[in-house]
């Protein structure tokens, strides 16, 4: 009953912002096209949301692996906890938590990649380790609740990485090596090749650190394979597929330090997508699949005892997407969606001595279970329109179902007004729900208790 109160509370969030070119510099400069606020390539400066763009340029001069570090630089109003010289992990101390206008703990902060949902299916929070920049043509982040788009996790805002590309004929290679203090290393190398109608991206990298303190530890691999094939101008079909493991020791804090406080964690994705494109309307069809495998020691303090059994979890998101956008007559942007998502996974403590499992998910109902799905279903519309070249005015509504919690409706409007060339006045009024409650369909048992070893 606690759990559809919550969501039946709800968030309203209203917003006014005006912004200045200079004040922004250039990364929402004039006549910017972004896709993330409406799914179809707009100008930023006609949407009622806030929208920071970095290019993959900027993502890159600072030789960053990750994406997250120049992204809060360049993004006023986001946060991110970080763990050490590299890495954010997902355990006490470094859950790696984005923050935007001071929402986003837990699952009130949504990841996308090219649309496609990132998160723990089971827990509903975002894997930040697993951004890299190998894969990024540029990375848009809408400050403000996006739901009427993407549903409960984008209650306080959206980070949307839109993959890397090949335009023309040829091959292209970049490698990238670096290292540091406290045996810090870092590379990481993409090719990207097209023939004609053919286009890929390869991309590999590979991280290590001892940290600035004992026990302190962090290593990364992964790699991002992307395949394209161009039917006509018009339509267009993509796959992909990114799998990241890292290894991460967390000390704890420095007047109470944690011993084999360890993280194991190795998360994957694979879509496959049909895109059309003409000149008065747009669309994608997007099948998905997210997976992640997390093995973690809560460790403990000095003085105390080693756990006798590790966390371990398995959590999936299956996924259909799909949007199209039309122009019925000038100024005019109509768009239509459907989500479907069916997510959940299995949680429990494994005996170090006997891998005996002690399973940690509850249904519903309050019945401990081996494993635990659920299914969500959101429509959406978005209407747009431009008057004159001043005045941007926008409405949507969508309807989002969960097996689990009921239907919540999400209503938006908002207006982007335009005084002079470099500044806009934009006003939104949106609703948002409780994410925790639509996405973390587990209720896990008390942490395990540290014990003497027999």
């Amino acid at each position: 009953m606690e759990l559809r109160t919550l969501l039946l509370m709800g968030t309203c969030a209203a917003g006014l912002s005006l912004q200045a070119e200079e004040a922004l510099r250039d990364t929402t400069t004039m006549g910017e096209v972004v896709v993330t606020g409406t799914r179809n390539a707009t100008d930023a400066r006609h949407l009622p949301l806030t929208i920071t763009s970095i290019s993959n340029e900027r993502l890159n001069e600072n030789y960053r692996t990750s994406v997250i570090p120049t992204v809060v630089e360049q993004t006023s109003g986001l946060f991110a906890t970080s763990r050490s010289v590299l890495g954010y992990g997902v355990s006490t101390g470094a859950a790696g938590s984005l923050k935007v206008r001071g929402v986003g703990s837990g699952a009130q902060f949504l990841v996308l990649i090219d649309g496609q949902p990132q998160y723990a299916g089971l827990m509903g929070h975002p894997i930040p380790d697993a951004y890299q920049t190998m894969m990024a043509e540029k990375v848009e982040v809408v400050r403000g609740p996006a739901s009427l788009l993407y549903g409960s996790n984008a209650m306080g805002g959206v980070l949307n990485i839109i993959t890397r590309q090949m335009n023309e004929d040829g091959c292209k290679t970049n490698i990238r090596l670096q290292g540091g203090s406290y045996g810090t290393f870092q590379a990481d190398g993409v090719n990207r090749f097209r023939m004609g109608k053919f286009s890929s991206i390869v991309g590999a990298q590979y991280e290590r650190s001892d940290g600035h303190r004992p026990n302190n530890q962090f290593e990364q691999f992964g790699g991002y394979a992307k395949i394209g094939y161009d039917f006509s101008e018009n339509w267009k079909a993509f796959a992909d597929a990114n799998v990241i493991h890292f290894n991460a020791s967390n000390p704890g804090p420095v007047t109470k330090p944690l011993i084999d406080n360890d993280s194991k964690i190795t998360r994957g994705l694979a879509s496959i997508s049909l895109s059309n494109s003409y000149e008065n309307t747009s669309g994608t069809l997007r099948l998905y699949c997210d997976w992640g495998h997390h093995n973690v020691d809560d460790g403990y303090n000095q003085g105390g005892s080693p756990r006798t059994a590790l966390y371990k979890h398995d959590d999936y998101i299956a996924g259909v997407t799909w949007y199209q956008s039309a122009h019925f007559f000038e100024g005019n942007t109509v768009t239509v969606g459907l989500d479907w998502q069916h997510f959940g996974g299995s949680a429990w403590n494994a005996d170090k001595t006997t891998g005996t499992k002690t399973y940690l998910v509850k249904d519903e109902d309050g019945n401990i279970v081996e494993n635990q799905h659920a299914d969500e279903v959101g429509t959406y519309i978005d209407f747009r329109q431009d008057i004159w070249k001043w005045l941007s005015l926008d409405a949507g509504l969508r309807v989002d179902w969960h097996s689990v919690i009921g239907t919540e409706v999400i209503p938006q409007g908002g207006l982007s007004f335009h005084p002079t060339r470099n500044a806009d006045i934009k006003a939104l009024v949106s609703k948002g729900f409780p994410p925790s409650s639509a996405r973390c369909i587990c209720s896990p048992l008390p942490p395990q208790t540290s014990s003497p070893k027999a």
